[in-house]
């Protein structure tokens, strides 16, 4: 017989309950609140652990450093206190519309509560992982939540928001820190305001799309310089602003869904005056190329040449275009400069991987159309003419532009300094603090999740 039943049966009584059953049972009770307790740790240690990236662990070092000690939140009563009043603050997010994860704030909750059952390492973990929790509030608060398909302006400030949260006070109301990093952006308010007071818990759709809206805002308000353009793709409209002072806005002519306009946080370095366009080698091909299959003079009549890789210009009669389909096909089209040239005669340079610029155009007719989402991604402007002078304060031959003749040196305006540039997906407008819900172009926005 095994060794453990043995046991068992030689602690049996004559008619009554098993001693070993009593006398586990009454241990079972006695230590079950420490292994709960050393079992939540443990969980609360490994969860956040598995959790901590590397800047959130820098910047918990930043910020621990400013304080010279190991703990903040669980250094006092007092500062415990502070430290639920933040948990509330950060649970109610999504009022701001922001993300939060509330198994983590329930995990550091209930940890806080059996804070005293806790040893030196686990209430170290639990103190940072609060103060990181903090600080990416108080920053998405500041900053916003956007993702850009090319995003160069995009700075969090650190210190800032780690400056803000040490300012943070026992007794003193959380809201008071987040009011400073609030946006006070005025179509921003509107915003808060109609998320908190006309948006239904289950209209997910218009919930996200609200959130998405404010959290442009946020990104534009602490990303913007002294002046800025901003293209709205589905409202198919751009704003110059300057000093945040609307000074320019015009229609645009956007990417079409299948070619869609990528949303980007860039500059615009420089502008090019009577620019060749360079034509991507797919719209050559699926495009130009039977185009002039079918009409021998349809070349010549817009203006295009032929070219190598080297950019080396190739005769057309030299070719048999018919023979060329759009897998064989060696070479690529440039068009001439002039106002008969696609990009219309300036265009402004924008830093991104895509080949994407804002440029005007030669067929100025689509701007008197409502939907406006034709192109191939990049972006045509209304008065493009206007902003070029407002960009180079006046430093530009407008006169030249005008005219528009045929074959005029093409020449490079560098901008005295490069100006922030956002094309977003914003699906919302607002004007007069009046919402205005605008066409999900792309199909981006989805009921649900």
């Amino acid at each position: 017989m095994p060794r453990g039943r043995s046991v068992k049966k030689n602690l049996k009584t004559k008619g009554g309950p098993s001693l070993y059953n009593a006398t586990t049972t009454i241990l079972f009770r006695n230590v079950r609140p420490f292994i709960v307790i050393l079992f939540l740790s443990c969980f609360a240690y490994n969860a956040f652990a598995q959790q901590i990236s590397s800047k959130e662990a820098a910047q918990s070092e930043l910020f621990y450093a400013k304080t010279d000690q190991k703990l903040f939140w669980l250094s006092s009563g007092r500062n415990v206190k502070m430290a639920n009043a933040w948990l509330r603050e950060i649970e109610s997010a999504p009022l701001l519309g922001l993300d939060v994860d509330r198994a983590q704030i329930g995990i550091i909750r209930k940890a806080i509560q059996k804070r005293w059952t806790l040893d030196k390492t686990h209430k170290i973990l639990i103190d940072r992982k609060l103060t990181g929790l903090s600080l990416d509030f108080l920053k998405k608060l500041h900053h916003g939540e956007v993702e850009f398909d090319y995003d160069e302006l995009s700075h969090p400030n650190d210190t800032l928001y780690i400056n803000q949260l040490l300012k943070a006070k026992p007794g003193e109301p959380a809201s008071l820190t987040l009011a400073t990093l609030d946006c006070k952006d005025p179509d921003y308010r509107v915003l808060k305001d109609y998320l908190r007071d006309s948006v239904r818990p289950t209209d997910t759709l218009n919930y996200k799309r609200v959130v998405l809206a404010m959290n442009y805002r946020r990104f534009l308000t602490a990303n913007h310089g002294p002046e800025y353009i901003i293209v709205n793709i589905p409202a198919a409209e751009a704003e110059y602003y300057r000093d945040d002072i609307l000074l320019i806005k015009m229609r645009t002519v956007v990417g079409k869904k299948s070619t869609p306009t990528p949303t980007m946080a860039s500059h615009i370095t420089s502008i090019i005056t009577f620019p060749y366009w360079n034509v991507p080698f797919t719209i050559g091909v699926n495009e130009i190329l039977p185009k002039a299959q079918k009409d021998e003079n349809y070349l010549e009549q817009k203006n295009f040449d032929i070219v190598d890789e080297q950019g080396n210009v190739v005769e057309e009669s030299e070719l048999n275009l018919k023979d060329y389909t759009s897998k064989n096909f060696p070479y690529y089209f440039r068009q001439s400069t002039g106002e008969a040239n696609d990009l219309g005669v300036i265009k402004f340079n924008i830093q991104n991987p895509f080949s994407i610029f804002l440029h005007s155009t030669s067929s100025k007719g689509s701007f008197a159309k409502e939907v406006r989402f034709l192109s191939h991604g990049c972006i045509r402007l209304e008065k493009p003419l206007i902003l070029a002078d407002a960009l180079l304060m006046g430093k530009i031959d407008l006169e030249e532009l005008k005219k528009g003749e045929k074959d005029t040196e093409s020449k490079t305006l560098p901008l005295p300094v490069k100006v922030p540039v956002f094309i977003i997906y914003n699906p919302i407008k607002v004007e007069s603090g009046k919402i205005t819900f605008l066409p999900d172009v792309y199909g981006l926005m989805k009921q649900g999740g």
